[in-house]
Parts: C-alpha cells; sequence; structure tokens
C-alpha cells in the first residue's frame, strides 16, 4: 500500500511512521513539505497513494488565540489541500482531530455522533477541518485523540517533569478532565482502523479519564517523586490566551463496537515514564 504521512516530524506522525514502516511511505512536514501551499495537493496526488494520514496541524493552543490566521490556514485550508491531494488519487484519507472540537458542558463523555461546539481558535480550526474532510471526501476516518503524549514530543509528561526538577512543587489544574494518550498506542491502533476499512468518526484514546492533577500525580509517581507536593487549582488560576473545555473526556464507542480500544492510560504513563527514565530524561 502506498501511504501519504503529513506531520511525519511529529509526536504522532513518528509513531505513525513505524507503524506503517512495512508500506511504501511518502512522509511530508515542513520546511520543504507547506500544507498551506496549493502545490502540495500535486505532490500528494503525484505519489498515487491508496491511504494518506493527515497528522500536521498547528497544535500550539495558545499560539492558535494569538494568531488566528495562521491556525486556520494550518489546520482548516491545509487540510481542504490535503484532502483535495487525496481526493484527486482516489485515495482514502485519515484526520487527526482533537476532543478539544467539544466545549466541555458535559458532564459525561462525548460520544463520536455528539456534535461539536468548539470554543478556542485551535479548536475551531480543527472543527473546521473536521468538516472540509466531510464535505470533500465520502472514503475518510476522523479520529479524534485527547492530551497525546509520547516519545521526541514536548508534551504534558515532560512538562511536568521539567517543572518538578526545576521548582520542586506544582500547581496543577484539578477541574480540567480529559483521556491522557500515548501516541504508539493511537498508532497501532490506526493501522489496525484502516485495515478494518470501516470509515466514520472514531476517538481513539487510552482508556480511563482523569484530571490534570491526577495525571500530574501519576506521572510523579512513576517517576520517583511522589514526594512532589502538587496544589489543586481551578483552571482559571492559571492564566493563559485560550481556554480549555473543563471536561472534555472522550468514549471510545465506535471503536470498541469493532474490538479496537486502548489499553488504561496509567499504563501508557508507566511505559513511557520508564522510557524516559531509561534515556536519562
Amino acid at each position: 500500500m502506498r501511504v501519504v504521512i503529513t506531520g511525519h516530524n511529529g509526536q504522532l506522525g513518528r509513531q505513525l511512521q513505524a507503524a506503517f514502516a512495512d508500506h511504501q511511505l511518502l512522509p511530508l512536514d515542513l520546511p520543504g513539505d507547506d500544507i498551506t501551499q496549493p502545490a502540495i495537493c500535486t505532490r500528494v496526488a503525484d505519489f498515487k497513494p491508496d491511504l494518506v494520514l493527515h497528522a500536521a496541524a498547528f497544535t500550539n493552543v495558545d499560539g492558535c488565540e494569538q494568531d488566528p490566521e495562521q491556525a486556520f490556514r494550518a489546520n482548516a485550508v491545509g487540510t481542504q489541500n490535503i484532502a483535495l491531494g487525496a481526493q484527486a488519487a482516489g485515495a482514502a484519507l485519515l484526520y487527526i482531530s482533537t476532543n478539544e472540537v467539544f466545549d466541555g458542558s458535559a458532564r459525561e463523555a462525548y460520544r463520536e455522533w455528539d456534535r461539536p461546539s468548539p470554543i478556542s481558535v485551535y479548536a475551531r480550526s480543527k472543527a473546521a477541518g473536521e468538516q472540509i474532510v466531510r464535505d470533500l471526501l465520502s472514503r475518510f476516518y476522523i479520529v479524534r485523540v485527547a492530551w497525546l503524549f509520547g516519545p521526541s514530543g514536548n508534551n504534558f509528561v515532560t512538562k511536568i517533569l521539567s517543572a518538578a526538577q526545576k521548582n520542586g512543587a506544582l500547581r496543577v489544574a484539578a477541574d480540567e478532565f480529559g483521556n491522557p494518550t500515548y501516541a504508539p498506542d493511537v498508532a497501532a491502533a490506526v493501522r489496525r482502523l484502516v485495515e478494518s476499512g470501516h470509515f466514520g468518526i472514531y476517538h481513539l484514546t487510552n482508556r480511563g479519564f482523569c484530571s490534570r492533577c491526577d495525571f500530574a500525580r501519576a506521572i510523579l509517581q512513576q517517576a520517583g517523586y511522589g514526594d512532589v507536593p502538587i496544589t489543586p487549582i481551578l483552571s482559571a488560576d492559571w492564566p493563559r490566551p485560550s481556554r480549555p473545555p473543563l471536561h472534555s473526556v472522550l468514549a471510545n464507542t465506535a471503536g470498541a463496537a469493532m474490538g479496537l480500544t486502548l489499553r488504561p492510560w496509567e499504563q501508557a504513563v508507566a511505559e513511557y515514564v520508564a522510557l524516559l527514565r531509561s534515556e536519562g530524561k
């Protein structure tokens, strides 16, 4: 199978490359490949892919709030360009989206068919990407992930460990809930999903959910920093340009119905922290 992977140098893109290493790959990423430019359509189409894995995005949530034009150029226009390239090639497309397309006002987990209601620029730009994929293509997967972490990434896990080592005490939001999700586990699930040929919308997160505060506690415990004090705070007590959804927990309903589930998030955190420690980080 011929597979295009956009954003191949990113946290998830690297794992997708590993998961599809036995196929013929065209990895695309900046600076050489700019998804916001129309020429990328031809670049994708000329490869004649069977599948396009679109993981490239502007994911700096606060940066999106400060530069909405760049956010929509990357996450909406860029997605349109990639979708048009897939359309010209007759390829299926898998679009990586986010739990932040929901506003977090629900007190229960969001299912795949719940209506998006984004509240930040980043979320609106990713929801726009979803709509573009649905409008242009009939053979697509939309995969929403949440609180992604993994090797070669600057993520919540590495930030918590760095802050603990630097400050010796932490203040972490206790009113923001989500699903910690391990990039290698998502990539393996994506491989199984596209092999099934069951198109549609999926929530592929590690099993279970927690608050940011409990996530931080688990990280520190696994890293041997269980004695580092954590003060629970409200998200509002940590001013930032963007406003995160407070309860954007995803339910994996569609994937689970076909036997596609990921392991508990605690196990994934333990594995990742052990990897970081083995690397001396």
